[in-house]
């Protein structure tokens, strides 16, 4: 009976642990934008090197937000080129470091237009 009683919790645990992990990071945001090159496209004040950022349009006429992107297995498999802007719906979580919003990338896909 303990035995029973035990694998029951523990099966419990595995299931409850395995509904967090499949629900992503509770900081995970969705957004709709544009992926061009920093350098190539966009021309950002201090982009030495080719960059992929991802530009989300501002509100009410606002400057639009630059996320630099995190080298990801989803940014690789999205395949952007240097020249032009692709549209995209990117799921990741944000941060910002040395001044700039940085996006690690989960998933993105070209939006529909």
């Amino acid at each position: 009976m303990k035995r029973l009683t035990l694998f029951a919790l523990a099966f419990a645990l595995v299931l409850g642990l395995s509904a967090v992990a499949l629900a992503g990071s509770p900081n995970e945001v969705t957004m709709t934008g544009k992926v061009a090159c920093s350098k190539c496209t966009l021309k950002l004040e201090g982009s030495a090197t080719c960059q992929d950022v991802f530009v989300v349009a501002g509100k009410d006429g606002a400057a639009p937000a630059y996320y630099y992107f995190a080298k990801t297995e989803a940014l690789a498999a999205f395949e952007h080129g240097c020249s032009g802007e692709k549209p995209a719906v990117v799921t990741g979580v944000v941060a910002e470091k040395d001044g700039k919003k940085w996006i690690v990338a989960t998933k993105i896909v070209e939006a529909k237009s």
